[in-house]
């Protein structure tokens, strides 16, 4: 599938270290027009090229007021076990660096239906609600924010939040300090024009799905987002590209694109291999997909039209797809 996105170069104008092992970063067009206009939950692809020519492209949430399209702000943790794409950014980039991104996109924005916004951002999780609280600040509905994070020194950007005009609508969760964030006990008294808004590590976005269940909160009401690919598991599938006739083998820890790649039978465009983008959507025409991304709805999951190959697989054991 074509890129569904415009690219474009940027400067590196400033880089703040916010805590330990997050970096803020200000990017700018080289020369000086607006940035694209975006709304509060965009996200957007910032794609890398090390010194040894490996390239990566990782997708990274706007926390910078929308109204201001001068320059945008990303946060970037460096992981513990890095791809390269975060490490690249805290060892390589800094002020004068250019860098390839992407026009924003936005898979995680304020449902408008919604008479009160209940914010949970875990860790590097509060980057998106900090360009939503601009959008809140200047509206009507309630919202709150609800922060948890390991230690004092892992509160990013904590002390914006406790000194600006959210600070009565942000509470903090402190593990270290044994502050911890009770789902069951918030979502007790919430009431049905509530939506859920969760982002950060893998167990919070869970516990709060989980527990918004067992409270009975409508799916459509939780909302939640998250930059990182499912881990590749399940039994071995065979993919048919129906344009070559080709068969191949998509083994256990394996992505459909990986498979592609190696054997170099069709060219797939991907950027974010996150399954965020949309860019490697590719339409299904026999077999099932087991979906893992983002970008398509429900609905669009369950009418088994198309998929992503970066992260998602076969729930059949044999794929056709249109390639």
């Amino acid at each position: 599938m074509a890129n569904k996105y415009e690219m474009f170069s940027v400067q590196v104008t400033a880089v703040e270290q916010a805590t330990p092992l997050i970096k803020r970063f200000t990017l700018a067009r080289e020369d000086g027009a607006p940035m694209p206009a975006f709304t509060g939950g965009s996200h957007v692809i910032v794609q890398m090229q090390g010194a040894d020519g490996r390239q990566f492209s990782n997708a990274y949430s706007l926390m910078s007021d929308p109204r201001d399209t001068r320059s945008y702000q990303i946060g970037v943790r460096l992981e513990e076990q890095s791809k390269g794409g975060s490490a690249f950014m805290h060892q390589q980039v800094e002020v004068g660096s250019v860098l390839t991104i992407s026009s924003p996109n936005n898979l995680f924005a304020l449902d408008p239906s919604a008479g009160r916004h209940v914010l949970i951002a875990g860790g590097i999780g509060i980057t998106p609600f900090l360009a939503q609280l601009h959008e809140l600040e200047a509206g009507s509905t309630a919202y709150e924010l609800h922060y948890a994070f390991r230690s004092p020194e892992h509160g990013a950007f904590q002390a914006e939040l406790s000194s600006g005009p959210h600070a009565a609508n942000t509470q903090f969760y402190i593990d270290s300090l044994e502050r911890k964030l009770d789902l069951a006990t918030l979502f007790a008294g919430l009431d049905d024009a509530a939506h859920v808004y969760v982002c950060g590590p893998k167990p919070l976005i869970d516990a709060v799905i989980a527990t918004a269940a067992s409270l009975g909160i409508a799916e459509q009401r939780v909302h939640w987002e998250q930059f990182a690919a499912a881990p590749v598991t399940g039994a071995a599938f065979t993919v048919v590209l129906a344009r070559s006739g080709q068969e191949l083998q998509v083994e256990e820890g394996m992505t459909i694109l990986q498979a592609i790649e190696k054997s170099k039978a069709a060219k797939v465009e991907c950027l974010c291999r996150e399954g965020v983008c949309g860019t490697c959507e590719t339409m299904i025409l026999e077999g099932e997909a087991e979906h893992f991304d983002q970008y398509l709805s429900d609905e669009e999951k369950a009418s088994q039209q198309s998929m992503m190959l970066c992260v998602s697989r076969a729930r059949t054991a044999r794929l056709v797809l249109d390639l």
